[in-house]
């Protein structure tokens, strides 16, 4: 069966910290399953779907990877795709407190499960997808943090 990661995250918007991170889970990896949170307390700029495309669109020189949405728990959603790890970047020792909680209730919930942590590359170590949305809302330029279909999809989203 090989080898498959989920890498989950809210993806709002994918920005080239998160393409970053998937692409080195990719070259690991036999298989990636990219999740989209469906976070139902959160009022996402893009919607499950968008997000989805955005990220298709983004990845599909990555043969290995596929996209997917979930919501409800991780490890539901990694045990019902058969996968055997979690991969989460990381920017800053402080994203590193709160993805060892998370890591060690997945670990807690189903001990066959890995998680592994890749630093983001130093070239992305402030970049959020909170930070893109801020800039973006002002006219800043966003296009050296996301690929040029997200900078798109952002224009039309605080254009309209």
């Amino acid at each position: 069966m090989g080898k498959t990661a989920v890498c989950p995250g809210s993806f709002d918007p994918v920005t080239l910290g998160h393409l970053d991170i998937i692409g080195r889970g990719a070259s690991v990896f036999d298989r990636v399953i990219v999740a989209v949170l469906n976070n139902r307390s959160k009022q996402p700029l893009f919607s499950v779907e968008e997000r989805v495309a955005l990220i298709r669109e983004t990845t599909a020189h990555l043969p290995n990877v596929e996209v997917d949405s979930f919501d409800g728990l991780l490890i539901d959603y990694v045990k019902q795709k058969k996968a055997n790890a979690i991969i989460k970047g990381l920017r800053a020792v402080s994203d590193f407190e709160y993805e060892l909680q998370m890591a060690s209730i997945n670990r807690k919930l189903d001990e066959d499960v890995e998680t592994f942590f890749m630093m983001t590359n130093n070239h992305y170590s402030y970049l959020s997808s909170s930070i893109v949305k801020e800039l973006a809302k002002y006219d800043a330029s966003v296009s050296d943090l996301v690929p040029a279909s997200v900078e798109q999809a952002l224009l039309r989203k605080f254009r309209s």
